[in-house]
């Protein structure tokens, strides 16, 4: 049985995860939600104007009066600006599995951000929601992702050929998941 909590702040060496709030959207347009490259490897729209992104925001915080709602702002503690997102997407409560998304602004990159972030959101998954498996997935050009998910240990499950339509080329997406049990003898975290 899974223990629904929400969006809780999550504290890590160099970030904070917390709620977004409608002062995030200056920096959400700076540094990711109006790049096109990180909108498209993540298959998310761009948001060009504040407009655009308010809405985006009045999405995400109307959400968090959901307790199986879960979508965190990525907030680097020595700027305290918002440089990306994380979150459980897909919450599956009947089956005991979320699936996580995330992204980070393409000045942030390569800096292990995106690591750090998704350790703490499998620590918080598995410790404080009970889940029984979490699941992410990539598509297979996203060399940084793919990185990612191998250092946070998960494992390979297999590939959707052709999945995505990018550019006038198809791109296959990469499933990978991690048990609760796998979870605790790897001490992830």
């Amino acid at each position: 049985m899974l223990t629904h909590i929400g969006t809780n702040t999550i504290a890590t060496e160099r970030l904070i995860l917390r709620r977004f709030e409608y002062t995030d959207d200056v920096a959400m347009l700076k540094y990711w939600v109006a790049d096109e490259k990180i909108q498209s490897l993540y298959s998310e729209p761009v948001y060009s104007t504040k407009e655009a992104v308010k809405e985006l925001l009045d999405k995400y915080i109307g959400s968090y009066e959901k307790n199986d709602y879960y979508r965190w702002a990525v907030i680097e503690k020595n700027s305290g600006e918002c440089i990306g997102q994380i979150a459980y997407f897909l919450v599956d409560s009947k089956n005991h599995f979320a699936e996580i998304e995330y992204c980070i602004g393409s000045a942030f990159q390569c800096k292990g951000y995106a690591t750090e972030a998704a350790k703490a959101v499998i620590a918080y998954g598995f410790d404080r929601i009970n889940l029984h498996k979490v699941q992410i997935c990539t598509k297979t050009i996203n060399t940084p992702s793919k990185r990612v998910i191998e250092k946070c240990g998960f494992t390979y499950e297999g590939t959707l050929r052709d999945f995505f339509y990018m550019n006038g080329k198809y791109v296959g997406r990469l499933y990978f998941s991690m048990l609760k049990n796998e979870y605790e003898q790897k001490n992830i975290i």
